[in-house]
């Protein structure tokens, strides 16, 4: 059954498809800090094991909101790994278990996540007149701003 919530099915459509390649983003870096999480080592070991898992459970939640957010908006979510790789804005670098590399390329990943976010912003509320989902973007930049500064401490010392 389509949405019936006050905005045109091609503007919801257009913020769906915006939304997918938010999700596939969300994908790839909870991956990625997944894989991190595994393959942290250091003297620091077990400070970086959990912050790495702390960002990965929040990440988790973020991925299953985007893609209940896409529901809601009467589409169906992507969920295929090969779609996430086809969509995503981000790129998988080669492996490494050193600290500031992992540090840095999850970083570089919210920053990235964060410019996006902050363009659909306005996109969802002017072009696609779709107030709620300006509003949920909003909410994921402010959580990847809060990773990003935590990540960003870290590589300040």
């Amino acid at each position: 059954m389509k949405a019936n919530i006050g905005i045109s099915e091609n503007h919801l459509k257009a913020v769906a498809e915006k939304l997918q390649v938010v999700l596939a983003d969300e994908q790839v870096l909870y991956t990625k800090t997944r894989n991190y999480h595994w393959n942290v080592v250091g003297d620091n070991f077990s400070e970086m094991h959990i912050f790495f898992e702390k960002q990965y459970d929040e990440l988790a939640e973020i991925v299953d909101e985007v893609a209940e957010r896409i529901r809601m908006l009467g589409h169906y979510s992507t969920g295929r790994l090969v779609d996430f790789l086809k969509l995503t804005n981000l790129l998988e670098p080669e492996y490494s278990n050193v600290q500031s590399e992992q540090i840095k390329n999850l970083l570089d990943d919210h920053e990235t996540i964060i410019r996006h976010l902050r363009e659909l912003i306005t996109e969802f509320a002017e072009k696609q007149k779709d107030l709620g989902s300006s509003d949920f973007v909003t909410g994921l930049l402010r959580q990847h701003e809060k990773m990003a500064w935590m990540l960003r401490s870290y590589l300040d010392k």
